[in-house]
């Protein structure tokens, strides 16, 4: 069983986490058929998965032969339920051991596990309600598992819908263990089903087979993060999510690595623990969003030189994916972590999508970051052509080469492949593309033509490297000209007193069916002359960077929505704003 911290002194032995490595066991890289075999032979290693609080105090151990043991147990019960294989279960993927023992388990019954988020990702219950009750009714799921306390949240999604089980893992032991046999997948086996983090009236869950699972961990293990005999990693990226669930957790069992997590809500609660587990247990490789490490900057540019005992002297790969990079915001955290050992040169961008299991492109480790600054107006004509200086230019971070196994190709609007340094839509083939999306052929014909995966990203080359511009429907067009929504976002986080996240540019309707921008800015001061100030600084410095007159829209602070990844929700802001369910501001200011 997994191990706890005792409540008392007196209790127990002092819990130790597991060791990097394991002496004389060969390190395999997901050279395996099947998710299983992974673990079965992750389970002859001493190594695992460590569990912190928010002061980073380690709470639970379980190893990989744990996790085995328990996972087999619960199969069997899964199964003498009546849960056939192919069936899927719902599970709400807290960072914790009730979670992998309930996916592993699932594994080995041959049921489809449907990892679910949790509500802390989501800012309205009903929001919440609505994304797993439309997941769990994509899915058809049997059974719906999860934390206690999470499930009142679960029984609501679910009137109407005909589920065996809403319970707790608890719940599963007290099943009966039963004569089951354990089911024996082909790697042509659904593992599970990824539900990509966007749209609630549409659900899009992605087929994981076993095959595509162990190609895009062994790719992004052996050529992407170049994971080697005792590495260590960190995370506090969640379950449910692609980076968090196959990046570490299923990247971590199938090159029997071990991981330290830390609950994604302790993070955003106390982000300095991130960084003392890394020390603490000289972790080598960690990955985070941009605003991971820009919450970190943020919190030590308030303290005293070496305030912090420290040492990131370990930490080889920092990485950074999950949405678009922001070398500012890296810069300024390499920055203020230089003095605990943090080198620069740790940066490791990457480009991925769950619709290809996880990993894309990878940069080279311990090269660092690779800017590129190109002119604003050539990138209005889909050209990248580099800016004659830096004030006429947008930054991109280049996300490196495409991993072994698959390929790339940059096309134009009518299908023709494009050459260097020309921006279109990026299609990937190979062995991590899905096989489609769940029980929607619509969907699935929507994004895969003949054999490759549109992402719906644009894109462009620089030699064999990739750079990721942004997504193809989030552009605006307006007065002939295409402007990039984060091109006025980012402007306007970069205003004193606001932050990341704390705008979303839009295209509004007027009743005369022309279509004008605007931006949605969530406002924190009360007093109304603070609020035209910030109203007014923020047309100003729009119009003078991006030359875009917008219409400002000051919202109450954390209303604008964001995915259960931690990405702002653009489309379901404008959504929301047009049906009332975000209120504007007074800012003082006509809104001319």
């Amino acid at each position: 069983m997994s191990q706890s911290n005792p409540s008392t002194a007196a209790a127990a032995p002092i819990l130790r986490p597991t060791p990097g490595h394991t002496p004389n066991l060969k390190k395999r890289l997901a050279d395996f058929a099947t998710l299983t075999e992974s673990l079965d032979y992750a389970a002859k290693s001493d190594t695992g998965f460590n569990f912190y609080n928010a002061r980073g105090v380690l709470e639970k151990v379980h190893t990989f032969r744990d996790l085995r043991d328990q996972a087999v147990s619960h199969a069997l019960r899964l199964s003498a339920a009546g849960i056939k294989p192919g069936e899927r279960i719902a599970l709400l993927a807290a960072t914790a051991p009730e979670f992998l023992t309930l996916f592993f388990a699932c594994q080995y019954a041959g049921i489809i596990p449907v990892p679910m988020p949790l509500p802390t990702a989501f800012g309205r219950r009903e929001a919440y309600v609505d994304q797993i009750k439309g997941q769990m009714v994509s899915s058809g799921a049997r059974m719906a598992l999860g934390p206690q306390e999470f499930l009142p949240f679960v029984q609501e999604a679910a009137r109407g819908v005909s589920l065996a089980l809403i319970g707790t893992l608890a719940d599963v032991t007290a099943l009966p263990e039963g004569q089951g046999k354990l089911n024996q997948a082909s790697a042509a086996d659904l593992s599970y089903i990824q539900y990509s983090s966007g749209s609630t009236r549409f659900p899009m869950g992605v087929m994981v087979t076993h095959a595509s699972l162990m190609a895009n961990c062994h790719s992004m293990n052996k050529y992407g993060a170049r994971n080697s005999e005792g590495e260590r990693a960190m995370s506090w990226l969640p379950f449910f999510h692609d980076m968090g669930l196959v990046g570490f957790m299923l990247g971590g069992v199938t090159s029997q690595s071990s991981i330290d997590y830390l609950p994604t809500e302790d993070f955003a609660r106390r982000p300095l623990t991130w960084l003392k587990i890394i020390s603490d247990n000289k972790a080598s490789m960690s990955y985070a969003p941009s605003f991971g490490y820009e919450l970190c900057a943020r919190r030590v540019s308030t303290m005293a030189p070496g305030a912090l005992d420290l040492d990131l002297l370990s930490w080889r790969v920092a990485g950074i994916g999950g949405e678009m990079i922001k070398p500012h915001v890296l810069q300024a955290f390499a920055e203020a972590f230089k003095p605990y050992g943090f080198s620069e040169k740790a940066f490791n961008a990457s480009y991925g999508l769950a619709e290809c299991v996880l990993a894309v492109s990878f940069s080279d480790t311990s090269a660092g970051l690779h800017v590129d600054v190109i002119d604003k107006d050539a990138l209005e004509g889909h050209r990248a052509v580099p800016a004659a200086n830096e004030a006429d230019g947008r930054a991109f971070v280049v996300c490196g080469k495409i991993l072994p196994g698959q390929r790339g190709e940059i096309r134009d609007e009518q299908g023709f492949v494009l050459g260097q340094r020309q921006v279109g839509r990026l299609f990937i083939s190979g062995d991590s593309v899905m096989e489609g999306y769940f029980n929607n052929p619509e969907g699935t014909a929507e994004v895969l033509k003949s054999g490759w995966l549109d992402t719906g990203d644009l894109a462009y080359w620089i030699g064999d490297e990739l750079v990721i511009v942004g997504r193809a429907k989030d552009m605006m067009i307006f007065n002939g000209r295409n402007v990039w929504p984060q091109d006025i976002e980012w402007t306007v986080e970069h205003i004193d007193g606001l932050k990341s996240g704390d705008a979303a540019a839009i295209l509004l309707t007027d009743a005369d069916g022309v279509e004008r921008p605007a931006i949605l800015v969530q406002c924190r001061p009360s007093d109304a002359g603070e609020r035209a100030r910030i109203a007014a600084e923020v047309r100003t410095k729009v119009q003078e960077s991006v030359g875009v007159t917008c219409e400002v829209v000051l919202v109450p602070p954390r209303s604008l929505p964001k995915t259960s990844s931690g990405k702002l929700a653009r489309v379901r802001a404008k959504a929301m704003f047009i049906a009332g369910e975000i209120s504007a501001l007074d800012s003082g200011i006509p809104a001319g």
